[in-house]
């Protein structure tokens, strides 16, 4: 009986399971198999019927990273870092600043919910083209001090070169080595204190290494014959607003379902314990939204990777100013027809995205076989 109901179980998953192998694994496959060739470097046959196309290994990787010509593609990474950095504080902000005012107890809490909610119901293209009209240089809230007899604002929102914080792209197998060491040292303080000594100690000789390599320039390794500045493109304020404005509402849903779930009796076990409000929000309350945290961050770092519609909206397909690699790619493959850069683009970008799914998928599953 036992194996009738695997069967039946099978059989009903089986459809489920072959569209997914086809149109994502496959599609994911063919997607490999392009960036690996030259398809779309001869423009008189990139659209023929039948193109002779051949194998060209990481040519196309190497020429985003360390290409002279690719020197775009390099500041989208940029881009995407710190329009995810500021994403992600500002949306985590907002929401849990929100959320704890809403948990007061406000007068007409239902009403403000759905207001700060409300945002989040919109499309990226429909919050873009709003946001749009708002940051116009010669209009929106540039114009907004003339209504108190203050002389306008002139800051062009969307349209400004100013670059801050840049910094060398020789400099990032730096960067990235620091980080993992960061990262490696955190695993092995908590490997510590769950008592796994050995995996502590090798992860802490291997925190040892890359420090030392990352101090010492990562020496060995070099992307450019000479230095290639990028930095922050300050026309993305406008769009880290408006992104802030739409997700904030989401988070907001998320941390306030976490506060109405923490018992009262902690709270005021605290506050016997001489603890002001805002000590049992640190210490109480704060500490048990980590779960949720990590979740908004995930959710949110994934459509930071991939955004697409909201720039398009707000600052059109040819700013390079405000570009990102999603929207890159669709200009490599669909305008330029070079299907293979295209194709290499949106690799990294699925390695980027699964760089940061994957582990939190991993660490769900081991917590539901836990259970």
């Amino acid at each position: 009986m036992r194996s009738n109901d695997r069967l039946v179980a099978f059989l009903m998953l089986l459809p489920s399971l072959v569209l997914l192998a086809i149109f994502v694994y496959g599609f994911i496959g063919r997607t490999a198999w392009v960036s690996l060739s030259n398809w779309g470097s001869d423009p008189t046959q990139a659209l023929a019927l039948d193109p002779q196309i051949a194998f060209a290994g990481l040519a196309n990787y190497r020429k985003l990273f360390t290409g002279i010509i690719d020197v775009r593609f390099r500041q989208d990474l940029v881009n995407t870092f710190f329009f995810t950095l500021f994403f992600l504080v500002g949306t985590l902000g907002l929401g849990l600043g929100l959320a704890i005012l809403l948990d007061q107890k406000v007068r007409m809490e239902g009403l403000f919910r759905t207001i700060f909610l409300f945002p989040f119901a919109l499309a990226f293209i429909v919050t873009g083209t709003v946001w749009r009209w708002m940051l116009q240089p010669q209009g929106g809230v540039n114009v907004l001090p003339e209504l108190v007899g203050l002389p306008p604002l002139e800051f062009r929102w969307l349209t400004t070169r100013q670059q801050i914080w840049q910094f060398d792209w020789n400099s990032v197998p730096a960067f990235l080595a620091g980080a993992a060491a960061v990262t490696l040292a955190f695993m092995a303080w908590r490997a510590w204190r769950r008592g796994t000594r050995v995996r502590a100690g090798v992860q802490a000789a291997w925190t040892v290494g890359l420090g030392g390599w990352a101090v010492a320039g990562t020496p060995g390794v070099t992307l450019l014959p000479y230095p290639e500045m990028h930095g922050f493109n300050v026309a993305f304020v406008g769009i880290v607003i408006a992104a802030v404005w739409q997700m904030s509402g989401y988070t907001m849903a998320l941390y306030l379902a976490g506060l109405r779930g923490v018992p009262e009796e902690l709270r005021e076990a605290a506050r016997v314990d001489g603890a002001s409000e805002f000590g049992v929000y640190r210490h109480v309350v704060l500490p048990l939204l980590g779960p949720i945290t990590l979740s908004a961050m995930i959710i949110l770092g994934h459509i930071s990777l991939k955004i697409f519609d909201l720039i398009w909206a707000m600052a059109g397909s040819d700013n390079a100013t405000t570009d990102v690699p999603a929207l890159l790619m669709y200009l490599r493959s669909f305008r330029a027809n070079a299907f293979a850069e295209g194709a290499a683009i949106a690799m990294v970008l699925l390695i980027m995205v699964a760089t940061v799914i994957v582990p939190y998928l991993r660490s769900s599953l081991r917590g539901e076989v836990r259970r």
